[in-house]
Order: C-alpha cells, then structure tokens, then sequence
C-alpha cells in the first residue's frame, strides 16, 4: 500500500509530495512520482534529507545523468552537480529551459536548497503544454510549423554587477558557442502532449529576421508566462523540487539583494526533441556536447 501522499498546489501546475523517503525509494514508490511528474510537471519535496550523493542517486532513477553543464564546472568532486549560487553574480532571472541551446536538453531537473535568504529568492516555474493549449487555433497552427535557433551567446550570461568574477562567468558560460535548431512546438515523447518549447535561448525564428523573431517569439512566451500557467516555489533548506524540463520552464526572480542563495541542479539526460511533423533537431553551431549529455546518439 503506498505510504505516498500527492496533494496538488497549483491550478495548471505543480504537486507537493509527502511520505516518500527518496534515499530508500521501491519501485512502485517511484513509479508514483514519475507519474504524478508528467501529470503535474513539476513536484515539491518539503525536507527532502538528502545531500549531493542522495540528490545524484535520485535523479538517476529517472534515466542517465548529465554531467553538470555544457561549460559552466561542476561542484569539487561531484561531476553530475552544478552550482547554482546567487553570489556569482550572474542570477537566471530570465525564462528558460534548462540547457536547450544543445541538441539534446535535460529530461527532468533536480534542486535542492541549501542556503535560502530570508526573504526573496523562490523558483518560479510554468506549464508550457498549458500554454500551447491556451493558444487561439490559428496561433496554434501557425506554431507547429515553426522552428527556433536556441543559443547560449545571447545576455542571459551578462553580468549584474561589473566584478571581475562576475565577467570570468560570462566568459566560461559562452567557451563553446553552441547554436541548435529546435521546433516551436515539442511533442512529449511520452504523453503526447504538445508544449511550446521557446523560452529565453530561443533568440531566433528560423527564416525570419531578428525583428521579426522578437515579436513572434513574445508572443509565445507570453502564453507561457500567464499567472495562471505559473507554480511558485518559496524554499526552505533541504527542500528538492522536481521538474519536466521537456514541457516547462522556470525563472528565479532576483529580488533577494545580497543575501547568500546556493542551490545544486542534478539533471537527468534527455533525448533529441521532436516537432508536430516528426522532423527532429539539429546542431547549427558547436557539437553534439557529448562530454555533456550520455543521450546523444552514435
């Protein structure tokens, strides 16, 4: 009998889930989880007791892991976890999905809480197939057939402050320039559902002009980016959220001054995005990140 208790926290998005030991995880315990993920997209795990070997061990249950990023360096000794610390001066204070810059981006995100500030400093995380679906018909239409050129050389590397570290960052983020054609509209490979897959990497609209791709691209993302679409995350420490990185996106607001924020980011390997004909994406600039990703075809 499940000792699980799965309370949903938002309208469109988001589910807080309770009784479930994620170090000793059965596997009917985790076949719950996973589908409460792909119901509710992203999950709450209130005190989640876990350190960095724990986080690992439970995002590799939902398939091989990434190395921490594409260019930005790991946690000492951790080379799945990445750093996600309010002091490098460089805060992700743009709506994205993580890594879509690479042909083939994270399945799922993991994060966990170790520092929090007193105030400031949640997760905001959307429902992009509620987004898709929100569109007027002829909107939606139009999205299927269109696709985006994602790339890590746009300013969600530039730094907030003009300190030498925060200059160093930028410079590691865009080491390889990585530029990666992606459809408008993913379909996930496992519901179905089709999702807007834009988001702050998508810079571009393929065969139309930067003008052009800004207003097209804004009007997307502004579906995505309705309140209603939204889960807010206030975090404790030890807190673990879960998200679908295929069907969402998220933003962490910075409005927490110079008050210390550290989280660590586990993500497990994703495949190759697919569009509403079936076409799949493709490199433009860089190469497949195999030193990244373990889901890059041979």
């Amino acid at each position: 009998m499940s000792t699980l208790e799965i309370r949903k926290i938002g309208g469109r998005i988001g589910a807080e889930v309770a009784g479930a030991d994620l170090g000793h995880l059965d596997d009917g315990a985790f076949e719950e989880i996973n589908a409460a993920l792909l119901e509710h997209k992203a999950l709450v795990f209130r005190g989640a007791g876990l350190d960095n070997d724990g986080q690992i061990r439970f995002a590799a249950r939902f398939g091989d892991l990434t190395t921490a990023h594409p260019t930005v360096p790991s946690v000492d000794g951790s080379p799945n976890v990445l750093p996600v610390d309010g002091e490098e001066g460089i805060r992700s204070n743009h709506w994205h999905t993580d890594v879509t810059f690479v042909r083939t981006p994270p399945k799922v995100s993991t994060l966990r809480a170790l520092v929090v500030p007193p105030y400031g400093g949640n997760t905001l995380i959307a429902n992009a197939a509620a987004a898709y679906r929100d569109l007027p018909a002829e909107l939606r239409e139009f999205a299927d057939r269109l696709w985006a050129v994602h790339t890590n050389d746009y300013d969600y590397a530039v730094p907030r402050t003009n300190s030498e570290k925060a200059a160093k960052y930028r410079e590691v983020f865009v080491s390889t320039r990585y530029r990666t054609g992606h459809p408008v509209v993913r379909v996930h490979p496992e519901t179905g559902e089709r999702g807007l897959f834009v988001g702050g990497f998508a810079q571009r609209i393929v065969g139309l002009n930067g003008t052009e791709s800004r207003d097209i691209l804004r009007i997307f993302q502004e579906y995505v980016i309705r309140p209603e679409n939204i889960l807010r995350v206030q975090w404790n420490p030890g807190d673990l959220v879960v998200f679908d990185n295929r069907i969402t996106q998220h933003y962490a607001p910075d409005d927490f001054g110079d008050q210390p924020r550290r989280l660590h980011r586990v993500t497990a390997a994703g495949d190759v995005p697919v569009g509403v004909d079936g076409r799949e994406s493709y490199v433009i600039e860089g190469d497949e990140a195999r030193h990244y990703t373990p889901a890059v075809a041979a």
